[in-house]
């Protein structure tokens, strides 16, 4: 594959309350190992590993990176356990800044970083220098809620998930291989 210096790293955002911010991110990190890119997905609030993506990091970890700092098997967040994850959330942001800087990958998703800077748990002029230093050919991903509009100014793509209508609704509970 063709690294090429040249190529200039671009800044995404998922944000909003509807279901797909990691899937899109994830789908983007796919098309990357596809093209023989390194790729690492710093999952800041969720701490479930019995997931699909943590699955298939196993198979391809050569390309493939993830890591989760919070350990929660309940796949259940609600405000009170994100609140809870200020140490998670300080060792993920140290993990984050080391990972970006070191130039080893050329995509890192930050899985959840909104939720985090939402939460005051990691300030947002924190993650504002991250996306202002990082290397040039690197891309990034940022994705959950309530994106801080600071973020969302400096970011080159931003896309907000609107949830019209979720399974949830009816009573159908998240699925294997579909919702995680």
């Amino acid at each position: 594959m063709d690294k090429s210096a040249d190529v200039e790293g671009l800044v995404h955002v998922y944000t909003g309350e509807g279901k797909g911010k990691t899937t899109a991110a994830l789908g983007v990190a796919l098309r990357a190992i596809g093209w023989g890119m390194n790729v690492c997905v710093i999952q800041f609030i969720k701490g479930y590993c019995d997931i699909g993506e943590a699955l298939f990091a196993k198979r391809f970890s050569d390309q493939l990176t993830l890591r989760q700092f919070a350990i929660d098997p309940s796949r259940s967040i609600n405000k009170q356990k994100v609140a809870q994850r200020q140490h998670q959330c300080e060792e993920a942001i140290e993990f984050a800044e080391h990972t970006i800087m070191s130039e080893e990958y050329d995509l890192v998703i930050m899985d959840e970083i909104n939720n985090a800077v939402h939460y005051g748990l990691i300030e947002a002029n924190r993650v504002l220098s991250l996306i202002k230093n990082k290397p040039g050919r690197l891309e990034l991903i940022l994705t959950g809620r309530s994106a801080p509009p600071d973020i969302i100014a400096a970011a080159d793509y931003v896309t907000e998930m609107k949830q019209i209508k979720h399974p949830y609704e009816k009573g159908i509970s998240a699925r294997k291989g579909i919702d995680y």
